[in-house]
């Protein structure tokens, strides 16, 4: 089992591990704070280090309890002693877009009562699907303006656990289908102080003002019940 160090701090970008294994797959470490790839959020790139060796980290994902890290290079061997270095500039900017949906979510749920039905974050664009019949300029200009107010508010962004009971017996913490939820005893919570809080797994900023301007490209309808906004930070 790989302990994640990003699900209780997601500034952590250089970390000591010990090597447990090594296989066709990748490198598994006892702990890391690369983020595997999921949840609509690209996997973290970097290098790990041990004696005078450095090779790169291409990719990265997670597989039941453990993280494998791809290398380009040399691989180190099982028991050593590595130390990681996360890409900031990249894992910074999945950062600000995670928060970004994260705002756009609580603004279009509390609006017009609509989910996410699926988001992807990339380097320097994201997108996210709402479950909204009609999605009209008036909408979006207000959606955007609504999300930029939370951002200039500078509210702090804090990562809490809570049981599977205490979730359940929460359903505004859930914007996903029911079926979706980890089976685990202990749940993550991000939540975007005195606005919003959601079932989450990614990385994030600490506060609301690190993510920038939110600007919403354009809208895609991608069904009756399914619109699309894709947005770029400034």
């Amino acid at each position: 089992m790989t302990e994640l160090l990003y699900l209780g701090d997601c500034y952590i970008s250089r970390f000591e591990a010990v090597v447990r294994d090594v296989t066709s797959e990748g490198v598994i470490l006892d702990r890391t704070a690369f983020y595997p790839v999921g949840g609509g959020q690209p996997s973290d790139t970097g290098w790990i280090e041990w004696g005078q060796h450095r090779s790169q980290v291409t990719h990265v994902i997670k597989k039941d309890e453990d993280v494998y890290h791809v290398l380009s290079g040399e691989l180190p061997s099982r028991g050593m002693v590595v130390r990681g270095i996360i890409d900031w500039e990249k894992r910074y900017k999945y950062m600000r877009y995670h928060t970004a949906i994260h705002i756009l979510a609580g603004v279009v749920y509390y609006l017009y009562n609509s989910t996410i039905t699926g988001s992807q974050i990339s380097e320097d664009k994201a997108r996210i699907d709402f479950t909204l019949e009609d999605l009209s300029k008036d909408k979006v200009d207000r959606i955007e303006y609504e999300a930029n107010k939370i951002v200039d508010e500078a509210r702090n962004v804090k990562i809490k656990f809570i049981s599977r009971e205490e979730l359940i017996s929460n359903p505004q913490l859930i914007r996903i289908k029911p079926e979706l939820i980890p089976n685990l005893p202990s749940l993550r919570i991000i939540e975007i102080e005195g606005f919003d809080a959601q079932l989450d797994g990614g990385t994030h900023v600490s506060n609301t003002k690190e993510v920038g301007k939110i600007k919403i490209l354009k809208t895609i309808n991608k069904g009756r019940f399914n619109k699309r906004l894709e947005i770029v930070l400034m």
